[in-house]
């Protein structure tokens, strides 16, 4: 897939669907990690209608000849993100960052997370967040290479599964 000039903008209500599914496209490579058939179906559960929250904030797509290529949201605290105020995160946080498997490794995940840096400085806060986990090694490598510093003070455990934290100090 040949990519010209990468877009960011935000989602339209038109746009639900194909974010949808390019959102279950991106992440079923992690399918083979689950062991438990039913948390797997509960996870991919939770991204389809991760589009329709009324918790986030904005929802990013990156686009390119009115294709899209990938997509994120954002929200404004970890309450509002993961229904954790413990975690005491009151700057915008990534979540689902999703790039297409036929546009990967084009940039397309750098132009979402500079649109989140932007929006967070937009916000008049000195930090953007994002949680992770083991099994997304090659995005772990892309954030830390991008400036995001891994926070132990805002993990948490979703079942057995420890949910890392990294932070960009704008």
């Amino acid at each position: 897939m040949a990519i010209n000039q990468i877009i960011i903008d935000e989602l339209v209500e038109d746009e639900k669907e194909t974010v949808r599914n390019l959102l279950v496209e991106s992440y079923q490579q992690y399918e083979g990690a689950y062991t438990n058939p039913q948390v797997w179906e509960a996870y991919l559960k939770n991204i389809k209608e991760s589009v329709d929250n009324p918790d986030v904030e904005k929802i990013l797509i990156a686009k390119s000849d009115d294709k899209i290529l990938g997509t994120l949201q954002l929200f404004l605290s970890s309450e509002k993100a993961y229904q954790r105020p413990e975690l005491q995160i009151f700057s915008p946080i990534v979540r689902l960052l999703a790039v297409h498997p036929e546009a990967r490794g084009r940039g397309v995940a750098q132009e979402l997370l500079k649109a989140s840096l932007d929006f967070a400085k937009s916000q008049g806060v000195d930090k953007l967040y994002l949680h992770t986990g083991d099994k997304m090694q090659k995005a772990v490598r892309l954030y830390e290479w991008l400036g995001f510093k891994r926070d132990h003070t805002k993990e948490f455990m979703n079942n057995d599964i420890l949910v890392k934290c990294y932070r960009f100090d704008l």
